[in-house]
């Protein structure tokens, strides 16, 4: 068979979000998503006792008030930037076909597929939209994908694009897009961010003698550690700030930028997770009087309810109690930055690398 016979489709896969901020859709996203054994990785009994007994109970009700905070006339905001994102790609790709699937609830990954198997797709490039990579996000992805392209009797060949947090490419995107909120703000403290995961997790993925062995474990980068999501989390801090002129040093006041430090959000359970967390964070640096702090969020590329309303809306207004002020930095959204920085790895997977044009 000639490659003229062969068609590649490409797949942008986000986590998910319900259908609508009310607490029935709300109910029905919450179960696919928390059924998974990657993002509750407990004995099953547990997880359905936990799933079902404590969290669908009450959570449900919570989360819609929260979505109904952040919701557009045109629906979720990570849905909204998504399909923005996929026309925009797709502009970029008129000979390749150019799909948007949710990991959990819809347009669904099986959707994508046949989508893409209708445009006569006999090879998919997935591009799984998490910068960093963990079981619980690109593992589940991944996962689901190959199952499902399993499902279709002519199973496509599948090529799957890797964590992208040290990417030249997204680097410069989100140092663009973050460049004008700082301008204006003047911050004098940066802090990035990161969505957690539960501790264990990431000592499954990294040499338990390196993994959370000491409060330098991250500091670099090694054969031991380059699998765990908290380290690929410090190094994308490390290179943001190297990009925003903001020092070399965590944490440290700066002749020639803001001090900056790194942080994990949306924790849930008892249960130990990555830290330092978030909301301690930001507690100590309002007792340090860091009048003015940007918050950016890189382990997201499209604003949803973790950056929105847990940063943008609760994180702010706690952090204005004290008087003081901060600021949400926009996520890459469908910024022209970050189209150009998404078409470079697409490029990169179909083996037709593009250089990007100079800033």
């Amino acid at each position: 068979m000639t490659a003229a016979l062969h068609r590649t489709g490409v797949l942008l896969v986000n986590l998910g979000t319900p259908d609508a901020p009310e607490p029935g859709p709300v109910r029905r996203y919450l179960r696919e998503f928390l059924s998974d054994p990657r993002v509750i990785d407990i004995n099953p009994v547990g997880r359905w006792l936990l799933l079902e007994l404590i969290i669908l109970p009450t959570r449900p009700r919570k989360s819609a008030a929260a979505y109904r905070q952040i919701w557009t006339a045109e629906g979720s905001p990570l849905l909204v930037h998504g399909r923005a994102l996929r026309a925009a790609v797709a502009e970029r790709f008129p000979e390749h076909p150019v799909a948007l699937a949710m990991r959990y609830g819809s347009p669904s990954i099986r959707a994508g597929l046949e989508s893409l198997r209708a445009e006569g797709c006999d090879r998919v490039v997935v591009l799984p939209l998490y910068p960093h990579y963990a079981s619980s996000s690109t593992g589940s992805t991944i996962e689901k994908v190959y199952a499902e392209a399993g499902r279709l009797w002519n199973t496509p060949y599948i090529t799957v694009l890797p964590a992208f947090y040290d990417h030249p490419a997204f680097i410069d995107a989100f140092a663009a897009v973050s460049r004008p909120t700082l301008a204006e703000l003047e911050p004098d403290h940066v802090l990035f961010s990161f969505h957690g995961v539960p501790e264990r997790q990431v000592l499954r993925s990294a040499d338990p003698t390196i993994c959370l062995a000491s409060a330098g474990c991250c500091e670099r980068l090694s054969a031991g550690n380059r699998n765990c999501y908290r380290a690929q989390c410090y190094e994308t801090a490390r290179l943001l700030a190297a990009a925003l002129g903001l020092g070399e040093g965590e944490g440290e006041d700066q002749a020639e930028g803001p001090s900056w430090s790194v942080s994990f959000q949306s924790r849930l359970g008892r249960t130990p997770w990555i830290k330092p967390y978030t909301d301690e964070q930001l507690g100590e640096l309002a007792r340090r009087g860091r009048e003015r702090v940007a918050v950016l969020c890189p382990a997201f590329v499209a604003d949803c309810l973790e950056t929105i309303e847990e940063i943008g809306m609760r994180a702010r207004e706690d952090y204005s109690a004290h008087g003081k002020q901060l600021r949400l930095v926009p996520s890459l959204n469908a910024h022209p930055a970050w189209v150009d920085a998404v078409e470079l790895l697409i490029r990169e997977g179909l083996g037709t690398p593009k250089q990007l044009p100079s800033a």
